[in-house]
């Protein structure tokens, strides 16, 4: 057998033991745990207080925009870390790109807060 496909064998094995484990423990614990059933149980619980009324409302379009923004902005600055860490190595070119990279995200930035997404209700 090659080695590359002992590696491979390696973390196949690794893998098999690591579900197996999982799958041991949680079979552990529906053998041990312990099982009341209720009705209060299986009611609705928010914060302490009964649920009352209908499930079902509506809610505005812009938490959803806002929340998307923040998580692109987000991806968008772990993608700079690295170029951060390596700074040094990149020289003026990586600066170069950097440098657009950043203010396209500027102008993206500009544009939600033209639009008025970035205002909280």
């Amino acid at each position: 057998m090659s080695d590359f496909l002992r590696s491979y064998l390696t973390v196949g094995i690794f893998g098999a033991l690591g579900i197996a484990l999982v799958a041991a423990f949680v079979g552990l614990s529906a053998l041990f745990r312990p099982t009341k059933p209720s009705e209060q149980k299986l009611m609705t619980y928010e914060s302490g207080v009964d649920a009352v009324g209908s499930m079902w409302s509506q809610s505005n379009i812009r938490y959803y925009v806002f929340a998307l923004l923040f998580v692109l902005f987000d991806v968008e600055a772990v993608f700079i870390f690295p170029w951060a860490t390596r700074l040094e190595a990149y020289g003026y070119f990586g600066l170069i790109e950097m440098a657009i990279f950043i203010f396209i995200l500027a102008l993206g930035l500009a544009y939600a807060w033209r639009k008025g997404v970035l205002k909280w209700l």
